[in-house]
């Protein structure tokens, strides 16, 4: 039970969360690409992935794991992106800074949901990565080039919107 809930309801809910997340974080790469500064879509994504962080954390697992790490590292990420927007209003290097934590941010979600969808997905999980013995080496590159088009096609994104992200800096900002 996590919050007075089944596992797998709490699961469900995460998921949930997680891919409104992704869809958001979608929503305002596109926008800045296109020089658009979308407050709600931007303030939607932050929420949800902070809560997709948070309620990751709150899963009953033992130990250290990756997720957990890549949780940590998220959600300091996201502590500098709020801080860019809301605090510092896009000022100066801060606009670039912004858009480079929106875009790890998102990555990061879409790097755990490419995860999941390998480990879950009967279409996919032949196609998972096999690390440890009795696979010397890890096996089916289909994991890997998933991972690697998602990053390069955030990457190459997210580099357009450094460039063409460029809202009034100040609280008043175009929306």
């Amino acid at each position: 039970m996590v919050l007075g809930m089944s596992i797998s309801l709490f699961t469900t809910i995460h998921v949930i969360i997680s891919l409104v997340a992704i869809a958001a974080g979608l929503v305002v790469l596109i926008g800045m690409v296109g020089g658009k500064s979308l407050r709600g879509w931007t303030a939607l994504f932050l929420v949800m992935t902070i809560l997709t962080s948070v309620t990751g954390f709150m899963f009953p697992i033992r130990g250290f794991t990756p997720a957990i790490g890549v949780g940590v590292i998220s959600l300091v990420i996201l502590v500098i992106a709020v801080l860019a927007r809301y605090v510092r209003n896009l000022a100066g290097a801060w606009r670039w800074i912004f858009v480079a934590t929106v875009v790890a941010a998102l990555w990061f979600n879409v790097f755990v949901l490419i995860v999941q969808a390998f480990e879950k997905i009967s279409l996919f999980n032949p196609h998972a990565p096999q690390f440890g013995p009795p696979f010397p080496e890890p096996q089916n590159t289909q994991f890997a080039i998933a991972q690697g088009a998602a990053l390069l096609i955030l990457a190459v994104l997210g580099l357009i919107a450094v460039f063409s992200f460029r809202p009034a800096a100040g609280p008043g900002s175009v929306s």
